[in-house]
């Protein structure tokens, strides 16, 4: 870890989120949170299935606000701004689904390249940054087919390199090597590595013993009962 990235990381000061359920019932999902997570680190969330992990990832990336306390980015707190400025924001994170969500009409090719089409950037740069995360991830070959004939572990795949394309800053990856045999495994937690050693902030909410034993972490947190502890 550099010390000149440190504050471009993200932050969780007190973050709660309820679900608010019929008539007088609510769930506590998360409970007054607090952690950092640095840039140029890799941080492991694990924990139960059910444990709130995808929903910290969600509220990490924008996507949730917590029904309380605030998530900062490099220092902001991007938690409390409005929609607008929190979706310019977002331009900056990469996340990594748990179940991808792709435009079926399209090639595989195309949906990756989506993201950075509103943003004015060239098309045949955007083309070849998507063809080389497309190499990285050995979908080279399936560039041109429909997004409806992958498997889930390509499809998986497949939302790496969309997770990638716009060099974030951040990258929020939900159980990443679910889907994966050994092989695609690798690559996975290869770019997740890549993007660490490239000073990006890289959050991982992972429970596949395969991603928890590889060592690549940093820092490693545990999510139970709505609280997040370290583990030393």
């Amino acid at each position: 870890m550099k010390d000149n990235v440190i504050d471009r990381g993200l932050e969780c000061r007190g973050v709660t989120l309820i679900h608010e359920g019929a008539g007088s019932h609510a769930q506590t999902v998360l409970q007054n949170v607090s952690a950092r997570f640095h840039a140029g680190c890799i941080a492991l969330i694990t924990g139960v299935t059910g444990a709130g992990k995808s929903s910290l990832l969600h509220i990490l990336a924008g996507l949730l606000r917590p029904s309380s306390g605030t998530v900062y980015a490099a220092g902001q707190p991007v938690s409390r701004w409005i929609s607008a400025y929190r979706d310019l924001w977002r331009r900056k994170v990469g996340m990594l689904f748990q179940n991808p969500h792709f435009l079926y009409d399209l090639t595989a090719l195309e949906n990756i390249m989506l993201p950075l089409a509103p943003r004015g950037f060239d098309g045949a740069t955007v083309r070849k940054r998507a063809l080389t995360l497309l190499d990285q991830l050995e979908l080279s070959q399936l560039a041109g087919r429909n997004v409806a004939t992958l498997s889930g572990g390509q499809k998986q795949r497949l939302s790496m390199a969309r997770a990638l394309m716009g060099e974030p800053l951040f990258l929020l990856a939900d159980e990443p090597t679910a889907h994966q045999d050994e092989r695609g495994c690798r690559v996975m937690l290869q770019l997740l590595q890549a993007a660490g050693e490239n000073e990006a902030t890289v959050v991982i909410a992972a429970h596949d013993a395969r991603c928890i034993q590889a060592n690549i972490a940093d820092d490693r947190w545990l999510l139970a009962n709505g609280q997040l502890k370290r583990i030393e």
